[in-house]
């Protein structure tokens, strides 16, 4: 990916950390964000990592399976800064990556990080739990909270709701090149996602017959509720040439 201003690195992740935030996180979004970029250097690089999570012995699970890659860092020991060579997990998106962060944060070691209260209290107990070798790790957190105002993105996180004629559904994130782009709705098989909001990110022109949605002028296989148009994922990617491909596991759909 392109070099990122850190304005533009924050507005990439921030869809991304809010869905998780709403999904019951319990890592803070302006902690979150600030470690993403402490982390990554604000580069979102094609493995998704933004959390240096090294490959260790952890299980696979529906988000991260097995995939790695190897690259150099380093490490503060007896209080010096070591380089080395190190595999780090590899991830298809984004979401991948912070929900495979939050269950990695489950172990018993990160519990004061789960229970902060606050900003500064999980900045500190993740240095403290030993998530980072760097004795200025939580300082460094929270000089980027501040400095980009991430704690506006701190407020409470909406419920997510289903909309008249999804009842019954599943709310399906939906990423594009990594990063999430909007939610749709896992119903009897098919993902209908809302079309002016993901087609549009793409770059579609979307317009609306009074029955049907259309799409670069083409019209799609459509449900309307609340005003808003709905058209089945897999139909409108193979409209616009792009590749979309369905994680079971982790129940994304992926596009680009």
């Amino acid at each position: 990916m392109a070099k990122m201003t850190r304005e533009q690195f924050f507005a990439a992740i921030a869809p991304t950390v809010q869905l998780v935030w709403s999904e019951g996180s319990r890592m803070f979004p302006s902690v979150r964000m600030a470690q993403s970029l402490l982390e990554s250097g604000g580069e979102i690089h094609a493995w998704h990592n933004l959390g240096g999570i090294k490959v260790g012995g952890g299980p696979i699970n529906p988000y991260w399976q097995g995939q790695a890659v190897v690259k150099g860092t380093w490490e503060y020991i007896d209080g010096k800064t070591v380089s080395m060579q190190a595999a780090f997990r590899a991830y298809k998106s984004l979401y991948h990556f912070y929900k495979d962060l939050d269950l990695f944060l489950e172990a018993p070691r990160y519990e004061r990080v789960r229970s902060a209260i606050t900003p500064e209290r999980q900045a500190s107990m993740l240095l403290a739990s030993g998530y980072a070798t760097d004795p200025a790790y939580a300082t460094k957190l929270m000089r980027i909270i501040e400095q980009y105002g991430l704690r506006r993105y701190d407020v409470p996180a909406a419920p997510q709701t289903m909309v008249r004629g999804f009842e019954d559904a599943s709310i399906i994130p939906v990423t594009w090149q990594g990063g999430v782009i909007g939610t749709g709705y896992l119903k009897e098989g098919v993902t209908w996602v809302p079309a002016r909001k993901i087609a549009e990110a793409l770059g579609a022109i979307v317009g609306w017959t009074g029955t049907a949605v259309t799409v670069n002028g083409v019209e799609l296989t459509s449900r309307l509720s609340m005003s808003v148009g709905y058209v089945k994922a897999r139909e409108l990617a193979m409209l616009l040439g792009v590749p979309i491909e369905w994680d079971p596991g982790a129940r994304v759909v992926l596009l680009g």
